[in-house]
């Protein structure tokens, strides 16, 4: 789940390992548009260019000689999907392909993608005769020989003898245009389909170079979308790699229940395209043994052959997953889905020229741990909350560039002096909040890529800002860690269902780790799901399944933990959280028997806890966070948990308040015991007042916890 990107060889060090070892560098792919379909856009269009009784044919002015090409060879006149009826009538007789979208043809997005791309040496037009001329005229317009755009000699879609067949003559033009074309890749796609503005083509090419096999492009199935009409696929979500694939099936027949559609864009290894000829010809033979004609083609869809060599052949096929937001149009899309098209990317591209931009806010709270910590980290079992006292918060936004903004707090670089720098620096640390964002950004992009996500290209601001107190084990850092991932998904519109809950919390972890942080999974467990969650970190179930067992306990057990007098102290000015640890981890590794004991009884806590919560049981709780404490001090010992920190427990427990480590140290949990069996009709504030008072006494900040649900 977490392949790094920078485990696997980029483009730019395969070039330079390869110019090292002395071997010729492998010929650029061969890229195939396909633009001979005849669709039902083109149809409704030129029913509209039709004149009514008594109109004048020659006051339209079509565009079907001139658009998406230079002002030379035609009229400056824009017309576009969004126009007047008028205008919507002078697109007709364009094919699709050439249609403006945005104010620029179709193929012209393309184009952008294509032209700057340097892993892509060749680029064919495949065209029907309908429309040769019209693409020819635009090839040329773009520096493009005449003889990359192949005619296949359709007039009518009767005349059509399917996709596949298309393609192979595609590659058949190919090799007597350039000569040899053996070992090169083919990328093939629709030329007449969009996905969205940003779409990062580099990103698909350095994923499927790091793979190897062939790729293909998917997204989760949509309401919309029929089988009958989709190529269907399953994708193994953890390795990206393409489990099966069934071409349009029936209802009820295999493939129709599979979770994701696969369109037409396809980067074929040398291995699958060269087997495109003999699938062809089996096809035309299967054909005419069986019905004694030569097949429609309806059975040269492109899919069918995917479905051969996936199912058949088993050639490596590679998945990348496109985010939600998407276009695609195939050739039954009407005018109303080209209109649809056409305005989204308008109000994107009016969007950026007006400075309009996207705007994304996220909050996560600290949280406390209630019980079973710190047995997170050791297989254990914990129970935790989250708190709306303490904070982090990010704000991000579409930019032209990626910039990381530091916190004028956290992230200081200016001074009034060598002793305020001293000051700042003994107190706060060397380290801000700057590193947890590039680092969060930098393993985004790698779990992105490990898990075939596209990501759109765009680029963004982002900066954060936060309340929690450092070096108190309230899980500030993680905090911050979480908002920039949860703005992140929504900016680059990503769901649970592209990085699922149970795992988000692991990669939050893999941020920190990667920092040198000391940390376990509970901390990122409960920000990422909020409220009060049980956490059972079974070893068999964590090495099987890659995360623990989550579960958000009922809104009724919150609600009444939500009414207890619970409350945190800390250190006005604490020491280094992360030393608490001691060598208990390098213990645990050593197998040594009294920290196995100690951890399982930190579950067996954890367990009653739950039980004590479901139950309301006020004095159960209590009684089993002094507990939890006093099997980590005799685990750890006082001289590791530190003599401000256990002055804390004295305090509160004199006081008849039960209390724990919420973290890892730097900071007490306190719970005020009942009264009687109950609060004795006493309110929150008269029950955490001598506790509260006694705490301000010697220095230590005293805080009322307001816990925070699953939706605050």
């Amino acid at each position: 789940f977490f392949t790094a990107l920078s485990q696997l060889p980029g483009r730019t060090n395969m070039a330079t390992a390869e110019s090292s070892s002395e071997k010729k560098p492998k010929a650029g792919a061969i890229c195939l548009v396909l633009a001979a379909g005849f669709s039902q856009l083109e149809r409704e269009l030129e029913q509209l260019s039709l004149p009514a009784t008594g109109d004048d044919p020659s006051e339209d002015v079509s565009m079907a000689d001139t658009a998406g090409y230079p002002e030379s060879r035609g009229p400056s006149k824009t017309v576009s999907a969004a126009g007047s009826q008028a205008d919507l009538k002078g697109l007709a007789g364009l094919p699709k392909a050439l249609l403006p979208v945005a104010n620029q043809p179709m193929l012209d997005h393309w184009w952008g993608y294509l032209s700057k791309n340097r892993s892509i040496s060749e680029i064919f037009i495949v065209s029907n005769a309908r429309h040769y001329k019209h693409f020819e005229r635009w090839a040329t317009a773009r520096g493009l020989p005449v003889s990359r755009v192949v005619n296949t000699g359709a007039t009518a879609p009767e005349h059509g003898r399917g996709v596949l067949r298309d393609v192979e003559l595609g590659i058949r033009r190919a090799s007597q245009a350039i000569g040899d074309i053996e070992g090169r890749d083919l990328i093939v796609f629709a030329g007449d389909t969009l996905f969205f503005k940003d779409f990062d083509l580099e990103r698909i090419l350095d994923f499927r170079a790091a793979k190897g096999g062939s790729l293909l492009l998917y997204y989760g199935r949509r309401e919309a979308d029929r089988p009958s009409e989709r190529g269907m696929c399953q994708v193994d979500p953890t390795t990206s790699s393409v489990i099966s694939f069934s071409e349009k099936p029936k209802p009820g027949s295999p493939g129709s229940d599979f979770p994701y559609v696969s369109p037409l864009f396809y980067i074929l290894a040398p291995e699958a395209w060269s087997a495109i000829a003999s699938f062809n010809s089996s096809r035309v033979a299967e054909s005419a043994e069986e019905n004694g004609f030569t097949p429609s083609g309806g059975l040269f869809s492109f899919g069918h052959f995917v479905e051969h060599a996936v199912e058949k052949l088993r050639l490596p096929f590679w998945g990348m997953r496109m985010p939600g937001a998407f276009f695609l149009i195939g050739a039954s899309s009407n005018l109303r889905e080209y209109q649809q098209l056409d305005d989204c990317f308008r109000r994107q591209t009016l969007e950026s020229a007006n400075g309009t931009v996207r705007h994304v806010r996220t909050k996560t709270y600290a949280r406390v741990g209630l019980m079973g910590n710190p047995s997170d980290g050791f297989n254990g079992k914990t129970i935790a909350v989250t708190v709306k006292n303490f904070w982090a918060s990010v704000e991000l936004w579409e930019s032209e560039q990626l910039r990381l903004l530091p916190h004028p707090l956290y992230d200081p670089s200016s001074f009034s002096g060598l002793a305020d720098l001293h000051f700042i620096g003994r107190r706060e640390g060397y380290y801000g909040g700057t590193r947890l964002l590039m680092a969060t950004c930098k393993r985004f992009q790698e779990l992105c890529t490990s898990l075939g996500i596209a990501l759109p290209r765009k680029n963004f601001t982002a900066r954060y800002d936060t309340n929690v107190p450092r070096q108190v084990g309230l899980a500030g850092s993680s905090a911050i860690v979480t908002s920039l991932f949860k703005a992140l998904l929504e900016f680059y519109d990503l769901s649970t269902e592209h990085i699922p809950l149970e795992r988000q919390p692991a990669f939050v972890l893999s941020v920190e780790q990667e920092l040198g942080i000391q940390a376990g999974l509970q901390d990122r467990v409960v920000q990422v799901y909020r409220g009060l969650v049980y956490m059972n970190f079974d070893a068999e179930h964590m090495a099987e399944k890659g995360y623990g067992v989550y579960q958000r306990l009922p809104q009724e057990t919150f609600e009444w933990l939500q009414s207890l007098p619970l409350f945190i102290a800390y250190e006005a000015d604490p020491s280094d959280s992360g030393k608490i640890h001691s060598n208990v981890r390098a213990r645990w590794d050593a197998k040594d028997q009294e920290v196995i004991t100690a951890m399982s009884h930190f579950a067996e806590l954890t367990v009653r806890a739950k039980a004590a919560l479901e139950a309301k049981d006020h004095a159960k709780l209590c009684d089993l966070m002094d507990e939890n404490f006093k099997t980590r001090r005799d685990l750890y010992g006082d001289a590791c948990l530190g003599q401000k920190n256990l002055r804390m427990i004295e305090i509160c427990q004199k006081h008849k308040a039960a209390a724990k480590f919420p973290g890892s140290g730097g900071a007490v949990l306190g719970l005020c015991r009942p009264i009687g069996g109950a609060t004795g009709g006493m309110s929150k504030a008269d029950l955490l007042q001598p506790v509260r008072e006694a705490l301000e006494a010697d220095n230590f900040v005293f805080c009322p916890l307001d816990t925070a649900g699953e939706f605050d």
